[in-house]
C-alpha cells in the first residue's frame, strides 16, 4: 500500500487503467461476452465473404431446396423459398447491428445532452426536461413503436425512428441523476469561480465523469434494441422482406413448426446469442468501471 501512494500522477493513471482491465479480465462472463460481441461484429462486417449463398439475401426462390434440414451444404437448413438460413441469419445480424448503431447513435447523444442540461442548470430547464422525459416514459415502448411503425412504411430507417423516439428518455434520466450529483461537487464550483463557462463545465468537467455510466448503459441497451427490433419485425412492423431480419425469419418459420424446427430455432438462437453477448459485456464493463447499480 505504501508503494502505491508513492507513485506519481502518470503511474497512478496507468495503475488505474490496469486495475480496470484486471477486473474485467478476471470476470469470465465478461470475457465471454466480449468474445461473443466481437464474433457478431466480425460475422456482420464480413458477411458477404463468409456466407456460402450471398445471393439468398434477396428475393431468390428455389422450390427444389425448400425446407431442407441442416446438412453440410446448408448448415442451418433452408426456408420455405429454398434460401439458405445460415446466410440469411448472418446478414440478419448485420441488420440488427445497423439498428443498434442508428438508434443508440442518435438517442445516446440526445439523452446525454438533455440530462446534462437538466442536472447542471436546474430551475425551469430541469422541470421542462424532466417533465418531457416522464411523459415519454409513461408511454408503453412497444405500443408507441407499433403506432409509429403502423403509420410509416416498414423499413430499417422507420424502425430506427420508432425506437429512437422513446430510447433517449432512459439515457436522459440516467445522466440527469449523475450530473446533478456531480454539479454539487467542490471542483465544479471552483471551475465556475475561475471563470469557466457553462459549456466548458458541461462537456469538459461533468461529461467525462459520466462516460463510464454511459458506456455501461449503452452496451446493455444494445441487447434491448436488438430484441426490440426483432419484436417489431416478428409482428410485421420492422424491416420489409425480402431483406433478412431475425425477427421476421422467426415469424416466417413458426407456421411450419414443429416439422421444420430449424427455421425458427436458428434465427432465434442468433438473437439469444447476440443479446447474451451484449448483456455479459455490459456487466463486465460495470465491474471494470466500478459503476454502482
Amino acid at each position: 500500500m505504501a508503494d502505491i501512494k508513492m507513485l506519481d500522477a502518470s503511474d497512478r493513471g496507468l495503475s488505474a487503467g490496469y486495475m480496470m482491465w484486471y477486473r474485467f479480465s478476471r470476470n469470465p462472463a465478461a470475457v465471454i461476452g466480449a468474445l461473443i460481441v466481437f464474433s457478431v461484429i466480425f460475422l456482420a462486417v464480413f458477411a458477404p465473404f463468409l456466407t456460402p449463398y450471398p445471393k439468398h439475401v434477396g428475393a431468390v426462390v428455389d422450390f427444389r431446396a425448400r425446407h431442407l434440414p441442416p446438412d453440410a451444404a446448408h448448415w442451418f437448413g433452408t426456408d420455405k423459398a429454398g434460401r439458405d438460413i445460415f446466410t440469411r441469419t448472418i446478414f440478419g445480424l448485420r441488420i440488427s447491428l445497423l439498428l443498434v448503431i442508428g438508434v443508440l447513435g442518435i438517442s445516446v447523444p440526445i439523452g446525454a445532452v438533455l440530462g446534462l442540461m437538466a442536472g447542471y442548470f436546474g430551475g425551469w430547464t430541469e422541470k421542462f426536461i424532466s417533465g418531457l422525459t416522464n411523459v415519454m416514459l409513461a408511454m408503453p415502448p412497444l405500443v408507441m413503436a407499433l403506432a409509429v411503425s403502423n403509420l410509416l412504411e416498414p423499413t430499417l430507417m422507420n424502425a430506427m425512428i420508432a425506437i429512437t423516439l422513446l430510447w433517449w428518455t432512459w439515457h436522459a434520466r440516467l445522466i440527469y441523476a449523475v450530473s446533478k450529483q456531480i454539479a454539487s461537487e467542490d471542483y465544479i464550483e471552483a471551475a465556475r469561480l475561475a471563470g469557466a463557462g457553462p459549456m466548458h463545465i458541461l462537456f469538459r468537467e461533468i461529461l467525462p465523469n459520466c462516460v463510464p455510466v454511459i458506456s455501461v448503459k449503452t452496451t446493455l441497451d444494445a441487447a434491448f434494441v436488438i430484441l426490440f427490433g426483432a419484436t417489431l419485425s416478428f409482428l410485421g412492423f420492422g424491416v420489409k422482406p425480402p431483406i433478412p431480419d431475425l425477427g421476421s425469419m422467426v415469424a416466417d418459420g413458426r407456421q411450419f413448426m414443429p416439422d421444420f424446427w430449424w427455421e425458427v430455432l436458428c434465427p432465434g438462437a442468433a438473437v439469444l446469442y447476440t443479446t447474451l453477448g451484449f448483456n455479459l459485456l455490459g456487466d463486465g464493463l460495470r465491474d471494470m468501471f466500478d459503476v454502482e447499480n
